[in-house]
């Protein structure tokens, strides 16, 4: 599989888009005016003959569902919603990385009515920023009693509004082939030596152990907070996501060091790689197991493939903080500060928060777990029901290093020094001082 590339927004102010449904077949068409620069449009357009952007019965959506499953889950729950609400959504669709790698500029720009972002941290900066709109109306015409606290503190920023609306989560974990265990004889780790000797015996196996891509440049984020929580545990993560803690701290660097011990199981070349071909080795039984979200279950075409995927929890590496803390990114929905259409921009947002929204999604994208309490969950797969189960029994969760902290930390800093360190692992010292020096003049 192969991800659709697609550069950046469009204005609402551009031309025509083509039809959303073209899109969502996989096509990925170029449009209308470029929103910035160098920048062209990637496709969007009304679900079906509305009477545009700022009329009575529409609203736009800014989605970044540009992988193959989560288009056409989209546009299911989209269409779903014309139909019961007789609303048409006019859809502008950008690859994934661009979104987030261009998330400011898109929000300077002028957004759609309503737009596709993450919860935590990253949520509550733009809306500090005031590049977001106050949807707790939402919240208190029906989500309050459908949502735990949790997740409405999730979707709270430090005004005490709230201003995100949830669609659904996932956790990571590391996932594996349950046929190539038992055909191996591989047992699941609980303990880090245990999970070394298992990377031993899959490399005797002719495997590669453990998948692993960062072309993109987040996947690598993933790996950095799943040791650091095992070896630092939960609060020291927070405080150090919130540019509170010292990178240059024996703490981070045993991070970067334990890692450093990890990496000759990782695949090689991982910077010249895409998620999704790392996921087609663990498919294909190259790879043996990948620490992923649970969307890697989007590379399982067949029934049959889906229905051999299962997970385990990274394992221990400290006693004093096990496994207490996973990572479960909740994804969804926020609102331009001055859409178009309130109304039927609050309606959409509603809708994506309604349990018959997220269902709606969920059929054809099961690799996910509604956010909404009420949602039927009789019809979850056996990795959704597991998923649940892990996350509701969970003492601390983690949204992702990219939503735990500062955007421009992210992007700017993380990203290439993660990237930098794949590619030399012996140069912790160097790397831990340029990036705290990096954070300081961000964070002050």
């Amino acid at each position: 599989m192969s991800r659709p590339k697609c550069p950046l927004w469009t204005p609402r102010s551009a031309t025509p888009q083509l039809s959303r449904r073209n899109l969502l077949r996989g096509m990925a068409v170029g449009g209308g005016l470029a929103a910035f620069p160098g920048l062209a449009a990637c496709g969007g357009g009304d679900s079906g003959g509305g009477s545009g952007s700022g009329g009575g019965t529409s609203t736009s959506l800014g989605s970044n569902f540009s992988d193959q499953v989560p288009q056409k889950a989209l546009q299911d729950s989209l269409d779903a919603f014309t139909k019961a609400k007789g609303i048409d959504v006019e859809v502008n669709t950008v690859d994934h990385e661009q979104f987030q790698e261009n998330i400011t500029s898109y929000l300077q720009g002028g957004p759609q009515d309503v737009y596709a972002w993450f919860a935590g941290y990253r949520m509550k900066f733009f809306a500090d920023q005031q590049f977001a709109g106050d949807v707790s109306r939402v919240w208190s015409d029906g989500l309050d009693s459908q949502y735990t606290e949790a997740f409405k503190q999730a979707s709270t920023a430090a005004d005490g509004n709230q201003y995100f609306v949830p669609f659904y989560y996932y956790p990571w974990a590391v996932f594996y082939r349950k046929s190539l265990f038992e055909e191996k004889g591989y047992t699941v780790p609980e303990t880090l030596d245990d999970f070394t000797a298992l990377c031993k015996e899959m490399q005797s196996d002719g495997l590669e152990p453990i998948a692993f891509a960062d072309k993109e440049g987040w996947p690598a984020m993933g790996t950095f907070d799943i040791l650091n929580v095992r070896q630092n545990g939960y609060d020291f993560h927070v405080n150090l996501m919130a540019g509170e803690g010292s990178w240059e701290s024996d703490e981070v660097k045993g991070v970067f060091e334990l890692w450093r011990d990890l990496l000759p199981y990782h695949q090689p070349n991982a910077l010249g790689r895409d998620w999704l071909d790392s996921a087609a080795d663990l498919v294909n039984k190259k790879a043996g197991m990948y620490y992923l979200g649970m969307f890697v279950g989007q590379a399982f075409s067949t029934k049959a493939d889906q229905d051999d995927l299962d997970f385990f929890v990274f394992p221990a590496v400290n006693d004093e903080h096990g496994t207490k803390t996973i990572e479960a990114p909740i994804d969804g929905w926020m609102m331009s500060p001055e859409p178009e259409n309130e109304e039927t921009a609050m309606a959409l947002l509603s809708w994506f928060g309604s349990a018959e929204g997220q269902e709606a999604y969920l059929k054809s994208d099961p690799n996910n777990v509604a956010a909404n309490s009420d949602a039927d969950t009789s019809n979850y797969n056996a990795l959704q029901t597991k998923a649940k189960k892990l996350v509701s029994g969970a003492e601390n969760i983690t949204q992702y290093l990219d939503r735990d902290t500062r955007p421009d930390f992210a992007s700017t800093v993380m990203i290439p020094s993660l990237q930098k360190f794949i590619e030399n692992p012996d140069g912790i010292d160097d790397l831990t001082a340029e990036i705290e020096q990096q954070k300081q003049s961000i964070f002050t």
